[in-house]
């Protein structure tokens, strides 16, 4: 019998709690003081972010939804938003599991997320945080050498 990930439950109990004040911002707009500063993980699947802002945040990055946003758009998984950077407006999307934090200082509300371990975004010349350059991510898997040795020496 496999345990409950009580966890897990959590935070997507949680996300929804994001998805719907998105939803609300979408639909109404933010008003009265009310902003979000959104964290999430920069290199989780699925997350679409010109490759300078990756760059300069490899890891996570805070967005704050307040005065300057545009096409503010929420789905079941995932939200996408224009936001300027260096003068110029970006698109960028962000699914609910890359999640890192959730804030809205005007009603002094905070969320915060455990993400488990991603696979990398969608660039084969970056890595995934959690692995270093020259380990072996652990798979739960050994594999003997040994058959690919007598390939070579037959």
């Amino acid at each position: 019998m496999s345990k409950i990930d009580y966890q897990t439950l959590l935070d997507n109990a949680l996300k929804s709690v994001v998805k719907e004040a998105l939803i609300h911002a979408q639909v109404n707009g933010l008003g009265d003081g009310t902003h979000f500063y959104i964290t999430f993980k920069t290199r989780a699947q699925g997350v679409v972010l010109p490759d300078f802002l990756r760059i300069r945040y490899p890891d996570i990055m805070t967005i704050v939804l307040q005065y300057s946003y545009n096409n503010l758009h929420v789905s079941d998984k995932e939200f996408g938003v224009q936001l300027t950077f260096d003068g110029r407006p970006f698109f960028i999307r962000v699914p609910f599991s890359a999640l890192v934090e959730f804030k809205d200082p005007s009603v002094d509300f905070m969320l915060s997320f455990h993400p488990k371990g991603m696979a990398a975004a969608d660039n084969d010349m970056e890595l995934p945080l959690d692995e270093k350059p020259g380990s072996v991510p652990d798979k739960g898997r050994v594999v003997s050498l040994d058959e690919f040795r007598k390939k070579k020496n037959q």
